[in-house]
């Protein structure tokens, strides 16, 4: 982002630069009246543009925070450890819950393919009439 915003910067400079060469050409055929308008309107927004920067300017810290015997100004104070761990509930609950879908998903799998298992086991035919692709389109289409 701070790239963006020198070459932002720069651009406007460029601009400004090419608009105060074209209007200094032209400087000299003005009346008097309108060069000291001109240079008031000039002032006002030198002052505008001074005080934008300095509102932009980041405040200075006067809190220091000690670690280690070191002084950081504008150091974030240190939070209590129970504020880290509370902030690892919601990773925490989301790794439980998806165990708990795995682990249900596995079992019905299991579910379903003892189901086949114990149905092929107790059935009359053989497992070789499960193979048949005539025996299949009879399974999918029983009789009415």
């Amino acid at each position: 982002m701070p790239h963006r915003t020198t070459e932002f910067e720069n651009l406007q400079t460029r601009y400004a630069l090419r608009i105060t060469a074209r209007l200094s050409e032209r400087a000299d055929a003005l009346s008097p009246d309108v060069n000291e308008r001109l240079r008031f309107a000039r002032t006002r927004a030198l002052e505008h543009a001074r005080a934008m920067r300095r509102a932009a300017q980041p405040r200075a810290v006067t809190s220091a925070v000690g670690v280690g015997g070191l002084a950081l100004a504008g150091a974030p104070r240190p939070s209590p450890w129970w504020v880290g761990l509370l902030s690892l509930l919601p990773l925490l609950a989301l790794i439980a819950g998806l165990v708990l879908i795995q682990s249900e998903h596995v079992r019905r799998q299991v579910a379903a393919v003892a189901e086949v298992d114990a149905d092929l086991l107790l059935d009359d035919l053989p497992p070789s009439a499960y193979s048949d692709p005539g025996f299949v389109e009879f399974l999918k289409h029983p009789p009415e």
